[in-house]
C-alpha cells in the first residue's frame, strides 16, 4: 500500500513538533497544533513522533549551526541581488537597442 505522506512531510512534521515541545511555552498541545496546521491525523503524528524518539535519531534542527546558515543565506541573497541588478541593466540596454533606428 503506497504511503499517503511523503518522507519529507513526515520529517518536517516531526521537526515542528520537537521544536515546539522544546519550548515550555508551546509544548502543551504541540502535536495537535502541528497536525491541524499540516492537515494530518493527530494520532498519526503522535505515532511518528513517538517512533522517532524511540529510535534515538537526532533531529536535523538540533545539529544546525544557525550562524553559519545565516551567513550562507546572506551570501546567497547578496549574490541574487547582484544578479538582479545585472539583469535590470541588460534589460535596459537591450530595450534601448530596440528603440535605436537601424540602417
Amino acid at each position: 500500500m503506497p504511503s499517503k505522506y511523503t518522507p519529507e512531510l513526515k520529517t518536517r512534521a516531526i521537526e515542528l513538533v520537537l521544536h515546539a515541545q522544546a519550548d515550555p511555552d508551546t509544548a502543551r498541545g504541540a502535536v495537535s497544533r502541528v497536525a491541524d496546521e499540516l492537515n494530518i491525523s493527530r494520532e498519526t503524528l503522535r505515532i511518528w513522533v513517538r517512533k522517532h524518539k524511540e529510535s534515538g535519531a537526532s533531529t536535523p534542527t538540533e545539529s544546525v549551526d544557525l550562524e553559519a546558515e545565516n551567513r550562507r543565506l546572506r551570501k546567497e541573497l547578496a549574490e541574487s541581488q547582484r544578479a538582479n541588478e545585472i539583469l535590470k541593466k541588460a534589460s535596459a540596454f537591450f530595450a534601448a537597442e530596440l528603440d535605436r533606428p537601424h540602417r
